[in-house]
């Protein structure tokens, strides 16, 4: 069964979610949580790349290829993946990421619409 575009953002959700919850445990140099964190961004790219791209369109702000290209480093360099990438990504892109998935599943696009 095909899950809709609500059920992946709330897969988003749900992975920013255990991101926050695997750094509570220990910072990015452990590689146990370094291992979670990149699982889960990973996940936040499969689902993302399943969402019709009309809806992301409707948040604009949020660089959707981007984070589908971000899910294909992290999928297939396994040795080729900088901490500091995820670092950057995890402290200035999950917040906004977020937001404009809650705007997205309360049915208000972004203002810059």
């Amino acid at each position: 069964m095909k899950r809709s575009d609500g059920q992946r953002l709330s897969d988003v959700l749900v992975a920013i979610d255990a991101i926050a919850r695997h750094l509570q445990r220990g910072a990015l140099s452990d590689p146990l949580v370094f291992d979670a964190v990149r699982v889960r961004l990973i996940e936040i790219g499969e689902a993302i790349s399943h969402i019709d791209i009309r809806l992301l369109r409707q948040s604009p702000e949020i660089e959707w290829r981007e984070i589908k290209n971000m899910r294909n480093h992290l999928a297939h360099n396994y040795f080729g993946t900088d901490e500091f990438i995820i670092a950057e990504v995890v402290d200035q892109q999950l917040e906004p990421l977020a937001k404009a998935v809650n705007r997205l599943l309360n049915g208000k696009p972004s203002s810059s619409v």
